[in-house]
């Protein structure tokens, strides 16, 4: 209860919020457990003038958001009940909008003008922030759910990648590479966590070293999402620059952020366009070009099938490539490990090197354990429909083990290897793959012709 005591807790406390920049912070001596200064005053510390709790509560004066004057409405719902209406409802963010007015679609930047404001009551000539209102056009323009109608000299924030606070909010750890649906406002889309900047200590508010995110951390991150979005920075707008994450398998929600702002390189880099696509190389070499993503135990049998698989495909004047784990391991990807996080990147990267080389008209085969569902499918995202083959290579733990070709499920079993699959770390059985092959009933070469019926070969000369 002494006033010396609670001077100095008070100072320490300033000292400790001050890189959280509030614009204020009040400070009251309460004893929750016997209710001083809580409801009533505290005749123990009769020295303090300022308020209780509940007058504090009770007379605060909370700042509004300050928001933009310009005009920005997210779409929520395009209308298209008929031939002769078609309406964008939302909710007003800021500003105001009249009819005549000039407006444009971001991120396309199409303009058009106001022809009429729509609301439940009838037609208004004009509307403020935060209306719910429908708005139809003076011409047809093309805008979907989740993207902003805005006044035409707004520019707000476009890209696809930033940096954002977060708090993670999942018991299964969260790591870079893994993707995510990612919703804000109106807006879902596809994104994934591509770097984790540091963690955030809430004890002393230091930067912590990590590589992964477990549940209640706070961490400073970096995203991209998979097409360019509208965004505020959080501190501009709470609506809409705030999002949650969301995990693409049982749709549960597993982090929440806050943006800060747009990275640099979002918008320097800007992709090309060139003369000889894809469906050029394909006419060149007279096949199609897909992926064939051989995933199962060590042992399993992959890199064997991945080796007479590409000798067939020679054979037939099909151009291929190898992908094999181990080999990339020794080049490409010669400074990952094996922890969860190291594997998640490995299938990343071997996933994008698989695209371009689909991209450049060639049957790719990769030959990786890939253990978790999360990243074969993150892997399945890079392609187009029907250029990614996933086929399980079923070998049960006992057969591979028994094989131990490598003598890696010795080592593990001493505890040599770590978060070696099948023994320290899981592998997620594949639910849905396009081919399984059971290897303890198959022969190499009904194997193979099971692969090549898959790809139908013969079927794609007519590309």
């Amino acid at each position: 209860y002494g006033e010396t005591e609670f001077k100095k807790i008070s100072k320490e406390y300033s000292e400790f919020i001050q890189p959280l920049n509030f614009q204020s912070a009040i400070t009251i001596p309460v004893s929750a457990l016997n209710g001083e200064n809580l409801v009533t005053r505290s005749e123990n510390m009769s020295w303090y003038k300022g308020p209780t709790i509940i007058e504090l509560l009770d007379n605060i004066e909370v700042q509004a958001e300050r928001k933009s004057d310009q005009f920005r409405m997210p779409v929520q719902w395009v209308n298209r009940p008929n031939s002769d209406f078609r309406g964008f409802s939302g909710i007003i963010e800021s500003g105001s909008i009249s009819v005549g007015d000039a407006i444009k679609v971001v991120p396309s930047n199409e303009v058009a003008l106001i022809k009429e404001i729509v609301a439940l009551n009838g037609n208004l000539d004009c509307a403020q922030s935060p209306s719910a209102i429908t708005v139809t056009l003076d011409k047809e323009i093309d805008a979907s759910r989740g993207d902003w109608l805005v006044a035409e000299t707004a520019n707000p924030n476009v890209a696809d990648q930033f940096e954002a606070d977060i708090v993670w909010m999942s018991r299964d750890k969260g790591f870079s590479g893994r993707r995510y649906w990612l919703k804000i406002g109106t807006l879902q889309v596809s994104a994934q966590i591509t770097n984790i900047k540091h963690g955030v200590n809430i004890e002393n508010l230091e930067k912590t070293a990590t590589d992964s995110l477990g549940l209640n951390d706070l961490a400073v991150v970096t995203v991209k999402t998979d097409r360019k979005i509208p965004f505020e920075n959080y501190t501009a707008s709470r609506r809409l620059g705030a999002f949650i994450l969301i995990d693409r398998t049982d749709y549960q929600t597993v982090s929440a952020g806050m943006i800060k702002h747009a990275l640099r390189r979002a918008s320097n880099v800007i992709e090309q366009k060139h003369d000889i696509d894809k469906n050029a190389r394909r006419a060149l070499n007279q096949h199609t070009s897909k992926v064939v993503w051989l995933t199962g135990l060590s042992g399993s049998g992959k890199s064997t099938i991945a080796n007479s698989l590409e000798m067939e495909l020679y054979a037939r004047g099909v151009r291929s490539y190898i992908l094999d784990g181990d080999n990339i391991r020794g080049g490409l990807n010669n400074d990952l490990g094996f922890t969860e996080a190291d594997r998640i990147e490995n299938v990343r990267r071997v996933a994008e090197v698989s695209k371009l080389m689909v991209d450049a008209g060639l049957i790719v085969i990769t030959a990786l354990i890939s253990p978790f569902k999360n990243e074969r499918q993150l892997a399945r995202d890079v392609f187009e429909e029907g250029e990614f083959l996933e086929v399980f290579v079923d070998t049960p733990l006992q057969v591979a083990e028994k094989r131990d070709v490598k003598g890696l499920y010795k080592k593990a079993r001493r505890g040599e290897i770590p978060n070696f699959t099948g023994i320290g770390s899981p592998y997620e059985t594949p639910e849905n793959p396009n081919l399984r092959l059971n290897t303890s009933k198959m022969t190499l070469q009904q194997e193979i012709e099971e692969i090549i019926k898959l790809l139908d070969l013969d079927g794609t000369h007519q590309y």
